[in-house]
């Protein structure tokens, strides 16, 4: 028989979004967080570039907006956009309040950086390139100290407990257990879904499970065609790739080809700064002609250790030294655009389910994401879902369901095999240059893996799952724009400006 836990409020996911919801709502409140492995174990605590905010002199919410807006390809929705840009500088200044040691100068004000399709210097930091690392700290400690917050680690959410139309909690495997969490609000905040492609910056748990999860529940998801990929992952054989943080590129580092010459400046007006979906693909297509593609960052070679001490090190470790040596570098699969639909309070389309983060379509990204926005959203939603969910009335008695048990997993190396097959399906038919031929031959492929996948399968059923809504959705849109191009359609078109595609 299942264990059964009663709690006000369940969070699935512990990066920003996940953990600033629990540390928030534990006020009102007990609250069960579910992560799949540790608490550190999320795609915040690899984030290297910061948290984009309108905190220096001559940078306004305005011009925040301005930037957020052209990068989302006419796509974003303007009042979320308006909510993250206005709220984005007080959720940092609390978060610093709370504990997160950002980078200051000597009067104590942040010191900002510049990335990429951003008009200013805005970005917030700490110890130079590793502030996801510190903003997870920051907030594993204030969860940690809260006696009312219960943390399930080796807890995989398996599918949500929906009664009448209601989501009233989640049931999960933890530690190989069943275990029914019934709450008043379920949040999902399970991150994204990079390990669905070859190549990803993503670290292992983010297979995809959220939106699998709330799309068997029936909830709504929009914009899924929409996948980023980083320009600039490590090019070595490993998985998860190492990221080189956009900020280096913003200090000034160019990409080369292996005749040494830049290429990005013929491709558009801001060259290596230019909006990542077009760094991307030109260094795709780079690749696809034959050449490797390299990131000099040797002019920064007087700053690069105290700018970014933890690039320096990932690289020696693994035999460069940028000071002095190119950069091998190549896109990656690194952030979802789209997934459940919210509204400004983070509530989704079933009643009482709530998401935040990259798990959730808030509507502020559009068909691509501006950098460093990624931070500045989970804490922005973050909060307004904890906020909203805490006048959730109390639901009356769940009856408990058939009796169920988690299923087991009697062929874990089937189970790999399937999961490499899905990850080199994605990177081939539906990553940075897609077209129809390609897209229908990655669907066959993903019907296929699923046929003989076993009910014990869990992770990779989700994985499957969330890739076909991906392919479905890049199959739909016969256009390009942002995050998702399609060769055979290689313009956006008017007829799709402002339409999303929805699940």
């Amino acid at each position: 028989m299942a264990q059964r836990i009663r709690t006000r409020f369940v969070v699935i996911g512990s990066g920003i979004a996940g953990l600033h919801t629990a540390w928030r709502a534990s006020d009102q409140g007990d609250v069960v967080v579910l992560t799949k492995r540790s608490l550190r174990d999320s795609s915040t605590a690899w984030a290297q570039g910061g948290i984009a905010a309108a905190l220096g002199a001559g940078d306004s919410p305005d011009l925040h907006r301005q930037d957020t807006l052209a990068a989302g390809a006419a796509l974003c929705d303007a009042a979320a956009v308006e909510v993250l840009v206005a709220e984005g500088p007080a959720r940092v200044r609390e978060l610093a309040d709370a504990g997160a040691q950002f980078d200051v100068d000597t009067s104590g004000r942040f010191t900002l950086g510049k990335e990429a399709a951003h008009s200013r210097k805005r970005i917030v930091h700490a110890k130079g390139d590793q502030t996801g690392a510190e903003v997870a700290r920051a907030l594993i400690h204030r969860v940690r100290e809260r006696a009312n917050i219960t943390v399930l680690e080796t807890a995989r959410a398996l599918d949500l407990i929906v009664v009448n139309g209601r989501c009233c909690g989640v049931r999960a495997n933890v530690n190989g257990k069943a275990v029914e969490i019934v709450a008043d609000a379920t949040v999902i905040a399970a991150g994204g879904c990079g390990q669905l492609y070859r190549y990803t910056t993503n670290p292992l748990v983010a297979t995809g499970d959220g939106y699998a999860i709330a799309h068997r529940a029936g909830a709504k998801l929009a914009d899924m065609e929409f996948v980023q990929f980083h320009p600039t992952a490590l090019d070595t054989p490993e998985n998860p790739l190492a990221l080189i943080s956009e900020a280096v590129r913003g200090e000034g580092a160019v990409l080369l080809n292996d005749r040494g010459a830049r290429f990005m400046t013929k491709a558009h007006k801001l060259a290596e700064l230019a909006p990542r979906d077009v760094v991307a693909r030109e260094i795709f297509h780079m690749q696809q002609s034959g050449s490797r593609v390299w990131l000099d960052a040797r002019k920064l070679s007087r700053t690069f250790a105290r700018r970014f001490p933890g690039i320096l090190e990932l690289c020696l470790n693994r035999g460069i030294d940028p000071r002095r040596d190119l950069i091998p570098v190549t896109p990656a699969a690194h952030y979802m655009m789209g997934g459940i639909v919210t509204d400004l309070a983070g509530r989704s389309s079933l009643e009482r389910l709530y998401a935040c983060g990259e798990v959730s379509r808030t509507g502020v990204h559009g068909a691509n994401r501006l950098a460093s926005n990624s931070l500045l959203e989970g804490l922005v939603f973050a909060e307004r879902v904890a906020r909203d969910m805490v006048n959730q009335p109390r639901l009356p008695r769940v009856p408990r369901a058939t009796e169920w048990d988690v299923p087991r997993l009697r062929d874990r190396g089937a189970a790999q095999v399937a999961a490499d097959e899905i990850r080199s399906v994605m990177w081939a038919h539906a990553s940075i240059d897609r077209n129809a031929a390609g897209l229908r031959t990655a669907k066959k492929a993903l019907d296929a893996i699923r046929a003989r996948l076993s009910a014990g399968a869990t992770e990779e059923i989700n994985m499957v799952e969330t890739a076909r809504l991906i392919v479905d959705s890049a199959l739909m849109r016969r256009e390009s724009r942002g995050g998702h191009y399609r060769s055979d359609f290689p313009k956006p078109k008017n007829k799709w400006r402002g339409r999303h595609i929805e699940w």
